[in-house]
């Protein structure tokens, strides 16, 4: 009987890894399992990421970016397009997890839907409404105190006024909703910069798929991928030329797969110390 029993703890365990293994790409360590997984593993506090195919294409040129990314405590394989091209290149497929199903999942959870749990960063205070009435219609309250409308982040995303905030109220979880490529560094500052660790999930425009704040994305659509043809329909101009950026992630993987691809910078030094660029 207690082999049998310890058999199913044994298998239990495996199982439970086996949702929680990650997949290294681009030198990017990616979660690959349910949302549930992810949302109990981010109880324990940490960074977690949500890279867009078009911010994945900086990561050549992008250092601050890039080491977002890397000490992130989490990054979720939201990009349909990098899940694509690596199941087709790649022996061993991945599965998708995007930030709406993430955070779908998050506000499920009971200890975050608690009120005082959580602090939101959001992009305006027209985003702000929206995003706490829609919380309010699902039975999440949030009082003002914990929403932060941030500034638009020029030099840098040092934010003191934004770490009083914190300090002052610490939540258990910091939900930033600003735009990608900013909102991983803010990310990393408040990790950085706190002396206590909350779990900091970087959700980006998850939120405001739901809240109105942006264009409706049904969960089928979702589920096939297709959101960013849903962004591209409702503003044109915004998205299209930023997903026909993305097309350099597919050079990227081809080239580099599991490495970190280095830095332009770095490459423009190897070329000029080479016996072709005089000194």
């Amino acid at each position: 009987m207690d082999r049998v029993s310890n058999d199913g703890v044994r298998s239990t365990i495996a199982s439970r890894l086996k949702a929680l293994r990650s997949s290294r790409i681009l030198g990017i360590d990616f979660f690959s399992g349910k949302a549930a997984d992810a949302v109990v593993r981010m109880r324990r506090g940490g960074l977690l990421v949500v890279p867009a195919a078009p911010a994945l294409a900086s990561l050549p040129f992008d250092s601050e970016y890039r080491e977002a990314l890397l000490e992130a405590d989490m990054a979720i394989t939201d990009s349909s397009f990098m899940v694509l091209l690596w199941n087709l290149l790649e022996g061993e497929p991945i599965r998708r997890l995007s930030g709406l199903q993430y955070f779908c999942e998050l506000i499920r959870d009971e200890e975050f839907r608690q009120t005082g749990a959580v602090l939101y960063v959001m992009a305006s205070a027209e985003s702000a409404h929206r995003n706490r009435a829609w919380l309010q219609r699902r039975g999440i309250i949030v009082p003002p105190e914990l929403v932060y409308v941030a500034p638009q982040y020029e030099n840098g995303v040092a934010d003191r006024t934004l770490l009083k905030q914190i300090t002052a109220l610490r939540p258990k979880h910091v939900v930033i909703t600003i735009g990608g490529g900013v909102q991983e560094r803010l990310g990393l500052y408040i990790k950085r910069s706190l002396d206590y660790m909350p779990s900091i999930h970087c959700i980006g425009a998850a939120i405001a798929f739901r809240s109105g704040d942006q264009v409706y994305i049904p969960e089928v659509a979702d589920r096939l991928a297709l959101g960013w043809l849903f962004r591209c329909l409702w503003r044109p101009k915004d998205y299209v030329p930023r997903y026909w950026a993305a097309r350099r992630l597919a050079w990227l993987l081809l080239r580099y797969r599991r490495e970190l691809p280095p830095l332009e910078a770095d490459l423009l030094s190897r070329a000029t110390k080479s016996p072709a660029f005089p000194v």
